[in-house]
């Protein structure tokens, strides 16, 4: 379907035109139309499949023909990352060029100046607020700030949202809002928790679910089965000569990033590592270096990767294996873009190849797996069911109709780290 069929603005429709979109995907196809007719929505769409585009072109079309107030907030879109609120609100910035309507992004980071102007934008009034719900929060907590004009809710990936302990922000936020609002839900997977969040928050909601894509044909994909132990010996054998290509390591927690970037700096590569301790302009300093080709290899947490969209990237390697499947086929859909090829490579250890193989039988594909050299020495035998049940702990468990984090996990540490 062409975006002109959709009875969008005509302002609205030369912002498309504009940012050069012709043809809707899926989830923009079937959700556009709910949207613009005011219906509350849970939409299960993985990331890369244009779902910012299917809330940000209606709403843009609700706020150009419907009257609204100039001061005060009219949208609130809520993400769980800086990378995500930043990127939401460059595409706003697009398809906004000819709606005269105002947006900006609330999220940690910055100096005292960014602090003022967050301030001041909820004060007076911005038609569309992006923001991090840590930082919307401390910001509501400290200031006098009228949310009563919100029509419009939106939670982009609420699902990481809620693994990173945001679900007591989200409804702080959600009993600032006026009850006759349209609440629109977006997330990649839809867990309970999901479901329980959904029915606290939405009316009635219109439920539309595209199903998971699989990789790209041209990505090659590949692992090593190893004790985890021998990771790091395979990242020195890997790189023991320099990469032809940009490469990015994805891992599960920050301090293995940093491991990664010093044990690589030490092999002279052009190396930087992306995670949530860094300010948010030593991030912006390290996407434009590894956009422009003054680092080679970036080491990405999970949580950032999704503000990563470079086009000649030539190898993702996972040193963690993914939660999921969904977040698989996010990581390695990094390279093999815009007609190129690419690699993906994986290492499993033993606790990992139950994770591993639910991958695989989601694919409905068996990775090959690379025997390991020598010099690293014997990996486990790939045998996924006699480690189902020894993956790593999750920050959530289920008592009741309730998700609580597990004793001694400290909530507001958690979330300071991504504000």
């Amino acid at each position: 379907m062409r975006f002109d069929e959709l009875n969008l603005n005509e302002s609205v429709l030369m912002g498309v035109d504009a940012m050069n979109y012709k043809e809707t995907t899926p989830i923009q196809e079937r959700t556009i139309p709910v949207i613009m007719e005011g219906k509350d929505l849970i939409a299960c769409a993985q990331t890369g499949t244009g779902k910012t585009a299917a809330y940000i072109l209606p709403l843009l079309h609700k706020l150009t023909m419907e009257k609204h107030s100039d001061n005060s907030v009219n949208a609130i879109i809520m993400a769980p990352t800086r990378e995500l609120a930043q990127q939401i609100d460059m595409q706003f910035e697009g398809f906004s060029y000819f709606v005269p309507v105002s947006t900006l992004a609330v999220y940690g980071g910055g100096d005292g100046m960014t602090w003022d102007v967050q301030k001041n934008g909820l004060q007076r009034g911005v038609d569309i607020i992006i923001a991090t719900p840590g930082r919307l929060i401390t910001l509501l907590d400290m200031h006098p700030i009228d949310l009563s004009g919100v029509r419009y809710f939106i939670l982009d990936e609420a699902d990481r949202m809620l693994d990173m302990g945001f679900f007591d922000d989200i409804m702080k936020v959600v009993n600032k809002l006026p009850e006759k609002r349209q609440s629109i839900l977006f997330s990649a997977t839809m867990p309970p928790k999901i479901q329980e969040l959904a029915k606290k928050i939405l009316d009635h909601p219109e439920v539309i679910k595209i199903a998971v894509s699989k990789p790209n044909d041209a990505i090659m994909q590949a692992a090593y089965i190893c004790h985890e132990g021998q990771k790091m010996a395979l990242i020195r054998e890997l790189f023991a000569t320099q990469v032809k290509s940009k490469s990015i390591i994805f891992s599960s927690s920050k301090l293995k990033v940093k491991d990664l970037a010093h044990t690589l700096k030490m092999m002279k590569f052009s190396v930087a590592a992306m995670h949530s301790d860094l300010e948010q302009s030593e991030r912006e300093q390290v996407m434009l270096d590894f956009k422009n080709g003054k680092i080679s290899i970036l080491v990405a947490t999970d949580i950032v990767s999704r503000g990563i969209d470079i086009d000649d990237i030539g190898m993702v390697l996972n040193y963690d294996v993914p939660h999921d499947a969904e977040d698989y086929i996010h990581r390695i859909g990094r390279t093999a873009r815009a007609g190129a090829e690419g690699l993906a490579v994986t290492f499993v250890s033993e606790r990992e190849q139950g994770k591993f193989h639910r991958i695989e039988q989601f694919l409905e594909r068996e990775i090959y797996k690379i025997p390991l050299s020598p010099e690293i020495g014997a990996g486990p035998k790939y045998n996924p069911e006699a480690f189902e049940h020894q993956e790593e702990r999750k920050p959530f468990r289920k008592k009741g109709s309730t998700w609580k984090r597990k004793p001694g996990m400290n909530n507001s540490k958690n979330r300071k780290n991504h504000r």
